[in-house]
């Protein structure tokens, strides 16, 4: 038996296990087209990716290194080719996918070679069932890890720091499961075959091992900031509210004297500049009152509140509501929706410098089994969208898109969902809620 031949994994076998490690990743990931395109991409890299392993075979020993760097670049390349993902977070899943890819490849030419010096068998059979069976059971396995994982974000960001780190210990990892085939006399390699294996399979096992605690806790982190940014802007939404509705009590009864006030003016002889002033008076209150009665208290309330902030912005708010719909709905989670969303819209409008188009319109409605909340608000220029979300234009990114997010979190607590578009110069918020079943 060929101790060194059986030593070498097969290039074509690491190249299968890099683009495997790939592809599951991709099947996970956003991606930028689907169908057709997708599968030709996903075999068309295989094939380069196999092309590149086995030309990186015929090179020199001197250039080793380099032949799988190209490797490795080829494998960042078809990871940000085919998602929708920026350049760190594309690194930062190449180096998770090359050194699980590593210990794949290592593992199963390791049972491989076991099964060759136990048995004597050498068939291409035996080979493909240990290939096909030590592979099948790694990627399945972190399939469901990853899904799992990824179902606790809607989106992931990769700080630069971070990738620093996980390519530092892709590195070492790298570096010390192969220094045997570099310097055999080091206290970290062995010249003899079966240690050689060992020493590789067992130093990607651990390197894997702690590259995932790694990223299983950074995504902790992550979602947990997620969700205190989210709660956080939920009390704000609230407390905002509680604050309108002391306001708006003490509002409601002026606009009940004022009503009586107007009442003894109009029977009093007076000029026409009086008449004028105190239409204008009783437009505003009646335009007040539309929005102060949905059948909803916290609508009203809400809905009155950013009235008001609307009227000292000029900008045109128009209600068409039937805040009945919303009574299952907790007080906060109301907040939550209409606060964060007529923000939103209200922000937007303050920068259009024209005022007659600063216009912002709100439904909420029944419509085929669903309560339809659809915010929409006049816009200039083209919506840009990042992981589902429209791009901030705020100078503090890092609270990017926790509106929308505290938005989304609440409709799937009731079971829906939001789309967001834009149509012309209309940006259109839709919360979809399916209605609560009537016992």
């Amino acid at each position: 038996m060929n101790d060194v031949v059986l030593t070498e994994i097969p290039r074509l076998y690491t190249a299968i296990a890099e683009w495997a490690a790939c592809t599951i990743y991709i099947l996970m990931l956003k991606k930028r087209f689907r169908g057709v395109t997708l599968i030709t991409t996903i075999i068309s890299a295989l094939l380069i990716q196999c092309g590149v392993q086995l030309v990186a075979g015929t090179l020199p020993n001197t250039f080793w290194i380099l032949g799988m760097t190209v490797a490795i670049g080829m494998m960042l390349l078809y990871i940000h080719y085919c998602c929708e993902v920026t350049w760190i977070n594309a690194g930062y899943y190449c180096v998770m996918t090359f050194i699980i890819a590593e210990f794949a490849a290592s593992l199963e030419w390791q049972l491989y070679y076991y099964t060759v010096c136990t048995t004597g068998n050498t068939s291409l059979l035996l080979e493909l069932f240990v290939l096909i069976t030590v592979y099948g059971a790694i990627y399945f396995g972190l399939f469901l890890l990853e899904k799992k994982q990824m179902l606790k974000l809607h989106q992931e960001r990769v700080l630069t720091k971070e990738l620093l780190s996980v390519i530092a210990i892709g590195v070492s990892v790298f570096f010390v499961s192969n220094l045997s085939f570099i310097y055999s006399n080091t206290p970290f390699s062995s010249p003899i075959t079966k240690e050689v294996f060992n020493i590789r399979t067992l130093v990607d096992l651990s390197g894997l091992a702690i590259l995932f605690v790694y990223h299983i806790l950074r995504r902790e982190i992550q979602a947990k900031y997620e969700i205190d940014a989210m709660q956080n802007i939920l009390q704000s939404q609230y407390m905002q509210y509680r604050k309108s509705s002391e306001s708006i009590d003490i509002i409601n009864r002026k606009y009940h004297d004022l009503k009586h006030q107007i009442a003894v003016l109009r029977a009093e002889e007076d000029s026409g500049k009086r008449l004028a002033f105190l239409d204008e008076m009783e437009s505003e209150i009646k335009t007040y009152e539309a929005q102060n009665k949905t059948g909803n208290t916290v609508v009203d309330t809400v809905l009155t509140g950013k009235s008001m902030t609307c009227q000292k912005y000029d900008i045109e708010l128009t209600c068409v509501v039937d805040g009945k719909l919303l009574n299952f709905m907790h007080v906060m989670d109301i907040c939550t929706i209409l606060g964060n969303a007529l923000d939103n819209a209200i922000e937007c409008e303050i920068q259009i410098e024209e005022k007659k188009k600063r216009l912002i319109h709100v439904a909420v409605l029944s419509k085929k089994g669903f309560i339809v909340l659809r915010f929409e608000n006049y816009f200039e220029g083209k919506l840009k969208f990042e992981n589902n979300l429209p791009t901030t234009t705020k100078a503090q990114t890092s609270y990017h898109g926790y509106g929308i997010k505290s938005i989304r979190y609440t409709a799937e607590k009731y079971g829906g969902w939001i789309t967001i578009n834009q149509k012309g110069n209309w940006f259109e918020l839709n919360v979809m809620i399916p209605s609560p079943k009537v016992e």
